[in-house]
């Protein structure tokens, strides 16, 4: 039970507060509702793009990470296609350095062509170090514009290609902060070693005179259902041939949510899931392979992928795939099954609460789910989880005519 106080300043900024007096620390943690899924067909990266840009300098401090490194403090950011996140962790006792950081750069950014070339060409290097040129590193290029062709999830949160980052101009940059970066599309969460008293009046300090801002209202095109199974065939200098099967997945608040959770790790947690045990072990098709969840707050993607071993015929292994596809959604998986990847997903939740910054992140995403307690709700609802459940689950999501397909293949 992770518990908290809450209140919300005159300008619509949500904050959350957890009090734990067995640490030296804090933690400031700020979720704005903002993602690649917010982003322009023509304009794709700008969300991570800005990611990097928030740690350029504002108006009233050039620097940022100086003055947080002489209070002894750390930070970064992670941007997926639903959310930014932005955190920062240092001695409670210099809790007001980090309200006065990010109070000022989501006030004042500056803006500059210097800032926007350097961080521009920061994303670019990215872009071909982790996408372009590295094994299987585009295949979340290939894959998401395959299973979507509407939606905005149908590029990666790096952006759908290059040229997109390279030719960004200041007045959309400027624009996106204006639309996006206020307080009625943040979370600020203060955690560790603080009181409600003492987050409330310096939020109030900081943060209050921030104008609000315009409500942002998303509007995003939806995904038509699929009826037919889709497929691409790519060629790389990649050491071994793979396969990536993509399944429409109900959102993330959805109350079947939890279920597809338990049916992925039956599949594929641990070295005596069905999967590893099968295809991996005893056929020897596979020298890896998984089944995980994007967990999107829009219709998400279930994938099952895999690397084969070498000399395996691809047509052999894909069929084993979907031999064990077929099992799930025709046969109850057994008390057993069910019992030991609940108490995994238990041991998983228990371990995060342990974690100071874990635990801002997970309230501040809950709140975006639509309230900050359904933190301390989840595990009940992996608990009433029936093997019932997990087969309907996979008999309305494992079917050809719902398949998108990736075949990664070594050159020969």
């Amino acid at each position: 039970m992770v518990e908290f106080n809450r209140f919300t300043l005159s300008n619509g900024l949500k904050v959350i507060v957890h009090e734990d007096v067995t640490t030296p620390m804090a933690v400031l943690n700020i979720l704005y509702d903002v993602g690649a899924r917010d982003e322009e067909p023509n304009k794709t990266g700008f969300a991570h793009l800005f990611e990097h840009l928030m740690f350029g300098g504002s108006v009233n401090i050039p620097s940022y990470d100086e003055p947080l490194q002489r209070v002894g403090g750390e930070n970064n950011a992670f941007t997926s296609n639903d959310i930014t996140n932005y955190y920062i962790t240092l001695p409670s006792a210099n809790l007001e350095t980090a309200f006065w950081l990010e109070s000022d750069r989501m006030l004042s950014l500056a803006f500059s062509e210097k800032s926007l070339e350097t961080q521009r060409n920061v994303v670019m290097e990215e872009f071909k170090q982790r996408y372009l040129n590295q094994p299987y590193g585009d295949v979340w290029l290939k894959l998401r514009p395959l299973a979507y062709e509407t939606h905005p999830y149908q590029w990666a949160t790096i952006g759908q290609d290059l040229a997109q980052i390279e030719h960004a101009k200041m007045e959309d940059v400027k624009a996106f902060f204006k639309k996006h970066y206020n307080p009625q599309n943040a979370i600020l969460v203060v955690g560790g070693n603080v009181t409600t008293e003492e987050v409330k009046r310096l939020a109030e300090k900081w943060f209050e005179p921030i104008p609000a801002g315009n409500k942002y209202e998303r509007n995003l095109p939806k995904e038509l259902p699929q009826t037919a199974a889709r497929s691409l065939t790519v060629q790389a200098n990649v050491p071994l041939n793979a396969i990536y099967i993509a399944f429409k997945m109900p959102a993330r608040k959805d109350p079947t949510y939890q279920v597809f959770d338990l049916l992925s790790d039956i599949l594929s947690q641990g070295q005596s899931s069905r999967l590893y045990t099968s295809l991996l072990k005893e056929q020897q098709l596979f020298s890896d392979i998984n089944a995980y969840m994007t967990g999107s707050l829009d219709e998400g993607l279930f994938i099952v992928e895999g690397k084969l071993i070498s000399g395996v015929d691809q047509a052999h292994a894909e069929q084993a795939i979907w031999k064990e596809l077929e099992k799930i959604s025709t046969e109850l998986v057994s008390d057993a099954e069910l019992t030991k990847v609940k108490n995994k997903s238990e041991s998983i939740m228990a371990f995060s609460e342990m974690n100071l910054l874990d635990k801002a992140m997970n309230l501040a995403y809950y709140e975006l789910l639509g309230d900050a307690d359904l933190l301390n709700l989840e595990m009940e609802k992996y608990s009433i989880v029936t093997a019932q459940q997990i087969m309907e689950a996979a008999k309305s999501t494992f079917m050809k005519e719902k398949s998108s397909t990736l075949y990664y293949l070594a050159n020969a």
